[in-house]
């Protein structure tokens, strides 16, 4: 007999913004799972983040943890950890920005054992509205990283990178959010070595404290000849005090 269980488990479990002097607090726990079963298959996929941003008038940090976790007929997929601290320093002109970025990655599905990141860079606000944010960043970083490559050798190596981003947010009558965040960063040395991340999404608001929301997300680490491609949906449940 053949059956088919998918399971799709989108918990947001603290979203807070919360006003101490002149300081905002933002806490974010996000758990994602999928569960595939067939009389010949199976894949399991559990993915969960975990951020935390504090702000004031003119700095901006943020931290965020991700981890993700993948099984296919019982042999690994995924077991994907990034962790990373960055912060925003306004303090010129209107719309413009400094940042830092630190950043670790252990990825399996993208044969990273170990990569560290950490760089600066400039940031503009194309376009800033509370209904639109069109936001465009460059920066350069050095990349120090332990490899897995297509023939299963081992490479450790660093490079800087120039590192450039788009982030667009759109909102629609209160209801209906989309956003987009992708990155392109390009080795300094190495003509064919680069790295793209980028996720896009969409938030429906159901209530003032839920939504349903789905995720596309595309990674690619050309020096490793690998890419992963995750779609995950559910619902989003906030509280804002």
């Amino acid at each position: 007999m053949r059956y088919t269980i998918t399971i799709f488990v989108f918990i947001q479990c603290i979203s807070v913004f919360a006003q101490h002097s002149d300081s905002t607090y933002y806490i974010n726990c996000t758990s994602t799972g999928t569960y595939n079963k067939t009389n010949i298959n199976s894949s399991y996929l559990y993915n969960n983040l975990f951020k935390f941003s504090t702000k004031k008038k003119d700095v901006t940090l943020n931290s965020t943890n991700k981890w993700l976790y993948g099984e296919q007929n019982k042999e690994l997929t995924n077991n994907d950890f990034s962790t990373s601290f960055d912060v925003d320093l306004r303090k010129t002109f209107p719309h413009f920005y400094y940042w830092g970025l630190l950043n670790y990655n252990s990825i399996y599905s993208l044969k990273i054992n170990n990569q560290l990141q950490a760089g600066a860079g400039v940031a503009y606000n194309i376009v800033d509205k509370a209904l639109l944010t069109i936001n465009i960043s460059d920066g350069i970083l050095y990349d120090y990283s332990d490899l897995i490559l297509a023939n299963n050798t081992r490479d450790v190596y660093g490079t800087p990178r120039n590192s450039l981003r788009l982030f667009i947010k759109w909102v629609i009558k209160d209801r209906l959010t989309f956003s987009g965040n992708g990155f392109l960063q390009n080795s300094l040395q190495y003509k064919n070595d680069y790295i793209i991340r980028s996720d896009v999404s969409a938030a429906l608001k159901l209530k003032k404290w839920l939504s349903l929301t789905a995720v596309f997300s595309y990674n690619k680490m050309s020096r490793t000849q690998t890419y992963n491609l995750l779609m995950t949906y559910g619902f989003i449940i906030e509280n804002y005090f």
